[in-house]
């Protein structure tokens, strides 16, 4: 596994070095071929955060923790990350048992607040065409409430989003 290892506002020891290799390579035996990883190191204040992501085979596994110490939160942060994978492949294995999932139809959207709107991060990245059920599990991977995707059956960009009562919901877009 090729691992990237950086720390904000702390020096990243070789001892917290092999601990984050030896708990993030546990997570190699899931795959066949070689993922990549990055770990992401941070303190602040009292706060020891670890942001660990994974990618494989063009999917993004995403998991962070954080507690009062350091190698706590590597450990909690694995343990995430590996239960994201065990559901990532029990969906895996059940799709390729069934035909066809149900997806719900698309929602209408909901009104907004009317206090001030301020935007407080951008964020860009490549909208790869996928199906809606793959987009519904790219996003529970990365442990999001939406998803945005292009649909590769209509080319259009698509938002898939998780409901309050349950199921999950897509916005397409609709030409006035």
């Amino acid at each position: 596994m090729r691992l990237s290892i950086t720390g904000r506002n702390i020096e990243v020891t070789d001892a917290l070095r092999n601990h984050v290799e030896k708990k993030v390579g546990k997570i190699s035996r899931y795959f066949h071929g070689e993922p990549e990883a990055t770990a992401v190191l941070t303190v602040e204040g009292g706060r020891q955060r670890v942001e660990l992501t994974l990618f494989v085979n063009g999917m993004i596994l995403r998991a962070e923790a954080e507690t009062p110490d350091l190698y706590a939160s590597v450990d909690d942060a694995v343990d995430r990350l590996e239960r994201r994978i065990r559901k990532f492949k029990t969906r895996i294995n059940r799709r390729a048992r069934r035909t066809a999932v149900e997806v719900p139809a698309a929602a209408g959207t909901e009104e907004e607040p009317e206090e001030e709107m301020r935007i407080v991060r951008v964020k860009q990245f490549a909208v790869k065409p996928m199906g809606p059920e793959e987009a519904v599990l790219q996003m529970n991977l990365l442990g999001h409430d939406f998803f945005v995707f292009r649909n590769a059956d209509t080319g259009e960009v698509n938002v898939v989003y998780r409901r309050r009562g349950g199921g999950y919901g897509i916005i397409e877009p609709v030409e006035d």
